[in-house]
């Protein structure tokens, strides 16, 4: 690992174009000739790869190079903004020239010597295409291929995708401090159809990390994946139609942490608070869910699809406690919103790419855990249903509203999970499911690593993760009227 992945970047970013930090110098001198409350140039170069495997059938193996240099200058709430794909110092200069002309107000920035940020470690940053070959990505989707229909005789398709990116970022700010990453990240997917007299269902799993691909061949990985997403279109195969009306719901350990994400982590984010159009505005110090929760919000963990070793404006990522007890602590904030709103910066500003600005995003999101055992939680449900996997769904990220299909879903009957049951959709408003949260579990489990968030054109890597947990009252809607 690269303490200081700097030169490195620079060598790999800079060097093939004639560039040097004294290139990123001058460009800085030029974008801040104005009145200037943050500025920042990022370069990026990114390489990705693009494997499918379709009933034992290579379909794909492409690859794809993109590189560019985004610069912003904000002044008060305005930003300019330009961003270009040729690496350059004529090309670096229009951009800055272009951009700050958008400078009206705001302290008056001055010239700095430039300066080097130590970056934390929380990945390896080898290259995940080094240490294997073309045969090796083919082997692992065989592999997959081949576990999933050892699994069951009534497999019918196996479709494998795997995707494998490497980045290098270098990032100066208006203070003239350069910060670099070098960000590895590996994902395999399965999708199975299992057919069975006339009955046809599909199920889905897969997992990743920041790491090399090998991860992926690692601890069996790749065979589990291809058997849990056996094992849920089977159960699929059984199951009855879902019941509609309002029952209390216990979700389980892991994936379902989506909810949360979307429901409830959106709302969280600096900008909708700023603007007021969140359900959680101005609700710092009060209580906004029961007290059995307490969600955070960390993009510090080892090798998590959501984990940065600084994110997109140069900061350290961190942990922050969003709500504690129920009492809402922070927000989620880049740069810009936590200026606005005189509140710390918690190193999440994120962007898809450098042809993108900056904006406050999740990292891993999760519920911690409480004292309850999942089968103290299932217990004390008469009658209930107990949502394990989501295939999807929509959500107001503003209010908080939102449709959830389950993809694996039972019964709960009399302290017992029993019948599968399928088409359940889970209906209701973020803020208000949080309040009906009663009992929490012990067993926090963080998603296999396949998160992506979508928000305003950009989709991220993201996590999530929460212990079993019980909410009391929810609207379930299903195909079947009791």
């Amino acid at each position: 690992m690269l303490n200081n992945p700097i030169s490195s970047v620079c060598q790999h970013l800079l060097t093939p174009a004639g560039l040097d930090e004294h290139a990123i110098t001058q460009t800085m001198d030029k974008l801040l000739h104005k009145n200037i409350d943050i500025a920042d140039i990022y370069c990026q170069h990114l390489y990705r790869e693009i494997w499918s495997l379709e009933d034992g059938i290579v379909k794909e193996g492409s690859h794809q190079t993109d590189q560019g240099i985004g610069i912003r200058a904000v002044s008060g709430e305005k930003t300019g903004f330009a961003c270009t794909n040729k690496f350059s110092l004529s090309t670096l200069t229009e951009a800055a020239n272009t951009v700050k002309n958008i400078a009206v107000r705001g302290q008056k920035c001055t010239r700095n010597k430039i300066s080097q940020r130590k970056t934390p470690e929380y990945y390896n940053t080898q290259n995940p295409f080094q240490s294997s070959d073309e045969k090796f990505r083919i082997k692992l989707m065989h592999l997959a291929d081949a576990a999933a229909r050892a699994y069951d005789k009534r497999v019918s398709q196996v479709n494998v995708n795997l995707a494998a990116a490497y980045e290098h970022i270098l990032i100066c700010d208006e203070n003239y401090q350069l910060s670099a990453d070098i960000r590895p990240l590996v994902r395999l997917n399965v999708t199975v159809i299992v057919e069975h007299q006339g009955k046809r269902e599909q199920g889905h799993s897969g997992g990743g990390a920041r790491s090399t691909l090998e991860f992926l061949s690692e601890e069996n990985r790749a065979i589990s994946y291809a058997e849990e997403a056996v094992r849920q279109a089977l159960i699929n195969l059984e199951a009855k139609e879902a019941p509609a009306g309002t029952l209390p719901v216990v979700l389980a350990c892991g994936w379902p942490g989506i909810l949360l994400h979307e429901a409830v982590g959106h709302g969280l984010e600096g900008d909708f608070n700023r603007k007021g159009t969140s359900t959680f505005s101005g609700a710092l110090g009060q209580q906004v869910t029961s007290t059995a929760c307490t969600v955070i919000d960390n993009g510090t963990l080892p090798q998590r699809r959501g984990s940065l070793n600084i994110d997109d404006e140069g900061n350290d990522t961190q942990e922050t406690t969003l709500i504690e007890n129920g009492i809402l602590r922070n927000y989620l904030q880049d740069r810009m919103n936590a200026r606005l709103m005189k509140l710390p910066v918690t190193g999440n500003g994120r962007r898809e790419s450098y042809a993108y600005l900056p904006m406050p995003r999740m990292t891993n999101t999760y519920l911690k855990p409480g004292e309850q055992t999942p089968e103290d939680i299932i217990k004390s449900v008469r009658k209930g249903l107990y949502a394990v996997n989501f295939s999807g769904g929509q959500v107001d990220i503003t209010s908080g509203k939102f449709v959830f299909s389950a993809s694996e879903a039972y019964l709960i009957e009399d302290g017992k999970i029993t019948t599968p049951v399928k088409g359940a959709t889970l209906i209701g408003d973020g803020p208000e499911v949080m309040q009906k949260i009663s009992l929490v579990g012990n067993d926090l489990k963080l998603d296999s690593g396949i998160g992506t968030c979508g928000k305003e054109g950009q989709n991220i890597p993201v996590g999530v993760g929460q212990p079993t947990l019980k909410i009391d009252e929810l609207t379930i809607g299903g195909t079947k009227l009791d």
